[in-house]
């Protein structure tokens, strides 16, 4: 019998929907029921592509003996952390304060006013590894709550209350000065260069998570000061993530992070968030080097992000699941997926698909008989494979004695067949709804894309076609939102769209993530339309989330009295804070529109995570990188010349090919110049010369002479080497 998540739209609630406990979804009505039988409330957040998440339904919420105590002493609530990012973050910081860590799933108990007394992340049903079994959790809490329930209540709402003193106090400190601001951004790269790994890439120890946010930091510091040594760090790591195995080699994509230090073997669920990033990161680095292996890289994660994340008709769905069912056990009843079994290869799988040529594929991504994987402590890989770029194409080549071009040429053949095969196992869940800011990165990420030379893709296939195909892809996403999830008319915004439903009101990263994916879309394609919807949603951001007083951007609204705290996010994380992707988009609508009040927004905002820049700058890589922007020359290159013309498409091209990270684009014809003058009256006098294409380079709206000339404009645009 199904509980009552069965009404909901989210992936993530669904998968509980049958579940034996007895869940609500967070909202009035459980808050209700726990006043009114007066029960503790039991909170169980996670996302529907989480390992670990369903690990834990699997052995205790499927339980039969566990859901009965959950049901007599609590009120079971399940919680989206990808819909609902406002709780979760609000009880993840409780339990990053009591217990030092966090992670999900999350599991954090409360008071029937919402206060919590209890929590941690991942419970196994009884003792294990150091962990307290979770029904005897379950047991103990209710018998604390039976015996003495004011007492808890009290602990509750003495530690809310230290919550909402630390949220207040959070971030505290200004940057009055360019001394203090240019200090903290010497200051950040000495800490990466300190916590750098020169072997392997990445920064830290295991696990890795990819952070673009620092490699966009390292990279603009190179750009802004020829800082290399800042730059190396960045493109060996990525160097690095594209040959370990948390880089898709058959079908493109980033899984999500490398459970290793060598980024070999990694929590295999791909999200949305991730694509996107990496696209631009690998987007960027090309730029810097022209190394084809970073634009081949790129070409990779968007053409997986298209095929397998595309909705039809427009955006993109959020993730895939790291779990799917063995393929040898397909079919069968009860079939219990497992974490990475579409993506693991024995080698008697090799052999199958690949033939003679097995032994070039197997040499090159590190094969071996009795497996690759090192460390396997839940026996999960046991003879399995993931695949890595065990040897270069000059090793491969050497040691089985062939040319280079040939054994380039059968491995091409063997990854087509490989993937084929794979297509045929059973596939990882996949999470279908859309949410509005992971679309915006992905929107970003497409259309950034979309304006590199089509030979810088080559020899991917179709290459010639790509950059078009991308335009679209961000053009379909942005129409998408447009026309489901706002309403123009009450600069209403919706956060996730999913089975022909549009809900939740849309949070600040929403609103700043797609302010940034359309900035990004006008400066590939120039039509005004995208950079009028960009600034109103610039606005309403505004309205509805900025500290006019302190800077920055709260994450909510604080209208929802069922989220005790409201937070400004101050940790570029896997996905960047709101207010680092705002002070991005302010510092591109101030080289659009030389507005006064922008550039003291901007300053304002840097003020407001003062504390944090000094004090731990690698907390925040995206707001480095906004304030490395903040101290760099402003840039804005006009392209002027009609779309379809070649020699228009050749000196975009040749500017776009240059790392110019504090440059705005600006292409201007005929069709657009009357609406853009409207909001860049700069523009107004600029025309082609000679009736060729032409670029106006200017700094600070200051323009050097117009060239039709894309030699010159790349002496004028003066690119970072």
């Amino acid at each position: 019998m199904s509980n009552l998540l069965a009404f909901e739209k989210s992936p993530y609630l669904l998968q509980h929907a049958d579940n034996p406990v007895d869940w609500h979804p967070w909202g009035e009505p459980a808050f209700a029921k726990a006043r009114a039988e007066s029960k503790p409330i039991f909170v169980s957040v996670g996302y529907s592509t989480c390992h670990w998440c369903h690990v834990m339904a699997h052995e205790s919420f499927e339980n039969e003996a566990i859901a009965r105590v959950l049901n007599e002493h609590f009120v079971p609530v399940k919680v989206d952390r990808e819909e609902r990012p406002d709780v979760d973050r609000i009880y993840m910081l409780f339990v990053q304060a009591t217990t030092g860590g966090g992670g999900w799933p999350m599991s954090v108990w409360l008071t029937p006013e919402l206060e919590p007394f209890y929590g941690g992340t991942y419970f196994p049903p009884t003792a294990r590894w150091g962990r307290p079994g979770f029904r005897e959790i379950l047991e103990e809490i209710a018998r604390l709550w039976r015996e003495d329930p004011e007492k808890v209540r009290r602990s509750a709402a003495h530690v809310t209350a230290q919550m909402k003193e630390f949220s207040t106090s959070r971030g505290a400190g200004r940057l009055p000065a360019a001394g203090i601001g240019i200090e903290a951004l010497e200051r950040a790269v000495a800490e990466f260069r300190e916590a750098f790994d020169p072997e392997h890439g990445g920064f830290g120890r295991a696990p890795k998570f990819p952070r673009p946010g620092e490699l966009f930091f390292l990279m603009r510091e190179f750009a802004r000061r020829g800082e290399t040594a800042a730059c190396d760090m960045a493109l060996a790591t990525l160097r690095a993530m594209a040959r370990g195995g948390i880089h898709d080699h058959l079908g493109g994509g980033f899984h999500r992070y490398s459970v290793d230090e060598t980024w070999h073997v990694p929590h295999f669920e791909k999200m949305l968030y991730d694509q996107a990033q990496l696209a631009l990161a690998y987007v960027e680095a090309w730029q810097v080097t022209h190394e084809p292996e970073f634009a081949r890289v790129a070409a990779g994660i968007l053409r997986y992000t298209s095929r397998d994340l595309g909705r039809a008709g427009g955006g993109f769905y959020s993730a895939e699941d790291a779990d799917s069912v063995p393929a040898d056990r397909a079919g069968r009843a009860n079939a219990h997926p497992a974490e990475g079994a579409f993506y693991a290869w024995t080698e008697a799988e090799f052999q199958q698909v690949l033939g003679d040529d097995a032994e070039i594929a197997k040499l090159r991504f590190g094969v071996r008989p009795d497996g690759n994987v090192a460390s396997d402590p839940q026996g999960e890989f046991k003879g399995k494979n993931v695949l890595y770029l065990a040897r270069s194409l000059d090793e491969t080549a050497a040691a089985v004695g062939r040319s280079r071009d040939d054994v380039a040429a059968r491995l091409d053949a063997a990854t087509r067949l490989l993937f084929e095969a794979r297509a045929g196992r059973p596939r990882p869940g996949r999470d279908d709804k859309v949410i509005v800011a992971w679309n915006g990165l992905a929107i970003a990420a497409f259309a950034r894309a979309s304006r590199l030379p089509p030979d810088a893709f080559r020899p991917t296939p179709s290459a010639s076609r790509l950059p078009l195909e991308w335009l679209r892809a961000a053009r379909s996403g942005a129409e998408f939102i447009r026309s489901t999830m706002w309403d123009d008319a009450r600069g209403r915004l919706l956060r996730r769209h999913r089975d022909g439903e549009a809900a939740i009101e849309a949070y600040a990263d929403d609103f700043a993530c797609l302010v940034f994916g359309l900035l990004e879309l006008f400066q590939a394609d120039g039509d005004p339309g995208w950079l009028e919807w960009a600034v109103a949603l610039q606005r309403r951001q505004d309205e509805l989330f900025e500290d006019k007083s302190d800077g920055g951007w709260f994450s909510t609204t604080g209208r929802d009295p069922s989220v005790l705290l409201r937070l400004k996010e101050d940790y570029d994380g896997a996905e960047p804070a709101a207010s680092s992707v705002s002070a991005w988009n302010l510092l591109t609508l101030a080289r659009i529109d030389s507005r006064e009040d922008l550039a003291a927004r901007i300053e304002r905002t840097f003020g407001a995570f003062g504390h944090q820049l000094i004090q731990t700058p690698r907390a925040m890589p995206m707001m480095l990188a906004a304030l490395c922007a903040w101290f760099a020359p402003a840039q804005e290159v006009v392209i002027v010349g009609p779309e379809e013309r070649e020699d228009t498409r050749q000196m975009k091209e040749t500017v776009a090919s240059r790392y110019l990270p504090f440059a705005v684009t600006v292409p201007l014809s005929s069709e657009n110049r009357e609406a853009l003058a409207r909001q860049m009256p700069f523009v107004t006098p600029m025309t082609m010369r000679g009736g060729q294409a032409t670029a106006y380079v200017c700094r600070d709206f200051a323009c050097s002479q117009p060239t039709t000339d894309p030699v010159e404009v790349v002496k004028q645009v003066g690119p970072a080497e």
